[in-house]
């Protein structure tokens, strides 16, 4: 069997892996909701879903430093990697060792390749297929219902100290669109780096602070209210915007009720 990821790098299996490291919290989150979790033998100290796979399964390291020698004791038939959470040391050292794919997701589109990716990598196409159509009949029924709303423009702030914002070709400047909430910086490239001061009220109706990976809290909306009195703001869950995978079912019901409370905080 011969598949490639999507850095087009050809990976090349006699038969679907038993023995998996996943370097990728989503990811790790997908294997297992694709009814895969005994082929997981190690996973990263981020991988907190489920809760129980830290104490069940070897952990490795992090996503950017992991314990090249402690996987390579795992024997692994496979390791999943991503261009963004992990190195390109980290790829090149294991690729070495195993067969290594590497996802880059950056549309809701992107999702569904990935997971009909793994489906045919790992010998669970009818899985794969099926939760990428109840995916699709989820995102459906969003769309109704957010029919007659209005689009709302907002930043999404994932650091402070400097602050950043997530730009257009990201996998959460496409959830937000999902939920009809245009990204101020979609023109900008990944992650651009913006100060309070530049944040004109009458382009934006809230910024959104994101649990992850910086985690933004009550302070911090006190502090941007000293900066800008009348600017709106509002914590999320960042792991509803920017984990992949099957994490974009189950936060479906999350992105419809955050969007009815920033309607309801306007009005």
């Amino acid at each position: 069997m011969i598949l490639s990821d999507h850095l087009h790098r050809k990976l090349e299996l006699k038969s679907p892996p038993l023995r998996i490291v996943s370097l990728v919290p989503s990811q790790t989150e997908l294997i297992c909701d694709l009814g895969l979790e005994s082929r997981l033998v190690g996973v990263t100290k981020f991988c907190v879903h489920p809760s129980h796979l830290k104490k069940d399964k070897t952990i490795v390291g992090g996503t950017k430093k992991v314990n090249i020698e402690k996987i390579v004791a795992l024997n692994p038939d496979l390791v999943l990697c991503n261009k963004e959470e992990n190195t390109l040391e980290i790829v090149s050292q294991l690729e070495k060792v195993c067969q290594v794919h590497v996802s880059d997701v950056k549309t809701v589109e992107d999702n569904f390749s990935l997971i009909e990716d793994y489906g045919k990598l790992l010998g669970v196409e009818g899985k794969a297929e099926a939760l990428v159509l109840e995916i699709k009949r989820e995102l459906s029924k969003l769309k109704i219902a957010l029919k007659d709303t209005p689009v709302l423009k907002v930043v999404y702030a994932i650091w402070k100290n400097p602050w950043m914002a997530c730009g257009g070709d990201t996998y959460i400047s496409d959830v937000l669109e999902l939920i009809k909430l245009e990204n101020r910086f979609k023109r900008s490239h990944r992650y651009p780096e913006f100060n309070l001061n530049e944040i004109n009220l009458g382009d934006i109706d809230f910024m959104l602070l994101s649990s992850e990976p910086y985690p933004f809290s009550k302070l911090d909306q006190e502090e941007i209210t000293q900066h800008i009195n009348q600017l709106k703001t509002m914590l999320v869950d960042g792991e509803m915007f920017s984990w992949y995978g099957s994490r974009l079912l189950k936060g479906i019901p999350y992105l419809l009720k955050l969007r009815s409370s920033l309607i309801a905080d306007i009005n």
